[in-house]
């Protein structure tokens, strides 16, 4: 909970952009989750800053949210404050092959600009869904591409809001999913990436065809939070999960998606339960039939797992 004092600080630095008991059911894609205590998105940098001193002053934890894919809300909620970038938008090419995004930016809005200027190297990430601090923080990608094969430098703020940073590329860790090193709180709000001059039409060819495989093989008209499990080395979860004899099974409204089986769908009513079921059912199976152990790629936040 937060206390009366902190969401009258809250009110006076963000007016109506902070808002109270927001279910995270409409914050994240797979449509599941209880109330957040608070939902702020900050009108630039220094309103992000002055938010995370207030948070650390009150002790009140932060959590950035992009789309909210890749995330699983449950069904407690959150007791703290949801820091959402939706104003952070803004895409400018640099000179020497780069574009400076920040992390708002959607995925559509990265492909239509890159399409529309004549620029390559992003089209890997074509379909992958959120936004770019979330492409980031989770390094997302392709089997034989990933953010960290583009990013030249992030702009972090620190966990307390005290000052902001560029980390030149070199200095990250990115590893499979996951971008380690930066301090806990810490908040992306832009990433210096790498591109090159191309034919616009080379670009759209290039994206059509990544769009066109996406939706034949993923479950795209239905919640859901993207890939559940990070692949195993040299196998594929979604092949483990089918070959188990998953594929397709329910508990309450969530599904293990007929069409991939390292999605889980919210079919109807589905809660944060239900798909933490799925979850552990299909690591049981898994460890029971190959010996192979699923490890989550999405992200549970909230209360203790249910």
């Amino acid at each position: 909970m937060i206390a009366p004092r902190a969401r009258s600080a809250l009110l006076r630095i963000l007016g109506d952009r902070i808002r109270f008991d927001v279910p995270m059911s409409r914050l994240t894609s797979l449509r599941v989750g209880g109330p957040a205590a608070a939902v702020a998105t900050p009108a630039d940098r220094a309103e992000l800053m002055a938010l995370l001193q207030l948070c650390a002053g009150e002790q009140i934890e932060h959590l950035t949210l992009g789309a909210g894919f890749n995330t699983l809300a449950l069904d407690s909620g959150f007791e703290g404050v949801v820091v959402q970038l939706n104003r952070f938008r803004r895409i400018e090419e640099r000179p020497g092959g780069a574009l400076r995004v920040e992390a708002g930016v959607s995925h559509s809005q990265v492909t239509r600009f890159c399409v529309q200027h004549g620029l390559a190297g992003l089209e890997f990430a074509a379909g992958i869904p959120g936004t770019v601090g979330g492409w980031l923080a989770m390094n997302a990608g392709i089997p034989d591409r990933e953010m960290k094969d583009v990013v030249l430098e992030l702009e972090v703020v620190s966990p307390t809001g005290r000052h902001t940073q560029r980390f030149p590329a070199a200095e990250l860790h990115f590893d499979y999913r996951s971008l380690r090193g930066l301090a806990r709180g810490s908040i992306i709000v832009s990433a210096l990436l790498r591109v090159t001059p191309c034919e616009s039409a080379r670009v759209q060819a290039a994206v059509d065809r990544l769009l066109s495989r996406r939706a034949s093989t993923q479950p795209l008209n239905v919640p859901s939070c993207g890939s559940v499990f990070k692949n195993p080395p040299g196998d594929f979860a979604g092949r483990l999960i089918e070959a188990s004899g998953l594929k397709g099974h329910r508990v309450g409204g969530a599904q293990i998606s007929p069409i991939h089986a390292n999605f889980i769908a919210n079919t109807g009513g589905a809660t944060a339960a239900d798909v933490l079921a799925l979850i552990r059912e299909a690591q049981s199976r898994v460890a029971r039939s190959s010996g192979a152990h699923l490890h989550r790629e999405v992200r549970i936040v909230g209360g203790a797992e249910e």
